[in-house]
């Protein structure tokens, strides 16, 4: 791909709502399933939850934001990259094993992009600014859809029950949109985000019993 004349993904609001929307929501399901039953005050648990939704906004709309710049990061280990590992004294095995998994990481995210049937169109600043902000603006809905319960009501165990209910629904609404923008199977989507979200439940419930 030329990145001076390409960008990974630009074809607009629905990109950017199929890449945002599922991260946050499953992002915030997965943290706040964890914590609401931990000995937290309820300042500590907001102001916890909120760190992690502002920071992964930022995080989610910078890395758009390179993709859609269409930095030249071919998922090769760059000879610059390569010289800063030996610098510290890593061994050449080791390093080798990195730059074979950047690679591994680079196929799996263009075999995603396919799958996805995201377009590859002429790069423009203001086309990749505005795709990051709304992607991190559909992440930062996601998330809230999963918070927001809690806000809502200091009784945690109950606010984790509705928070659930609505992940649940918003994922089921979301495959349905999803198949609609991409012609795929509703019933498969349905299918593949529940057992996602019900992945998510699970480790979550695993990790809180461990700590």
């Amino acid at each position: 791909m030329s990145t001076s004349t390409k960008a990974i993904r630009s074809s607009g609001w629905r990109t950017d709502l199929l890449i945002g929307f599922p991260d946050g929501l499953l992002l915030l399901l997965f943290t706040t399933q964890i914590l609401y039953a931990k000995s937290l005050a309820v300042d500590s648990f907001y102001i916890i939850h909120l760190l992690i939704l502002g920071v992964g906004t930022l995080l989610m709309t910078i890395a758009v934001f390179r993709a859609n710049r269409g930095d030249d990061d071919d998922g090769k280990m760059s000879p610059e990259e390569r010289a800063k590992l030996q610098n510290l004294d890593i061994s050449r095995p080791t390093i080798e094993h990195i730059a074979e998994e950047m690679e591994r990481d680079q196929q799996i995210w263009e075999k995603t992009l396919q799958e996805e049937q995201v377009e590859l169109k002429s790069f423009g600043l203001g086309h990749a600014i505005k795709s990051a902000l709304t992607t991190g603006l559909f992440f930062l809905l996601g998330g809230a859809i999963a918070f927001i319960p809690y806000l809502a009501s200091e009784d945690f165990p109950f606010a984790a029950n509705v928070s659930l209910s609505l992940s649940l629904i918003a994922l089921l609404l979301f495959s349905y949109l999803k198949s609609r923008i991409t012609g795929q199977r509703p019933m498969r989507l349905s299918m593949r985000y529940l057992v996602t979200g019900g992945l998510v439940i699970l480790a979550s419930y695993l990790i809180g019993m461990a700590i």
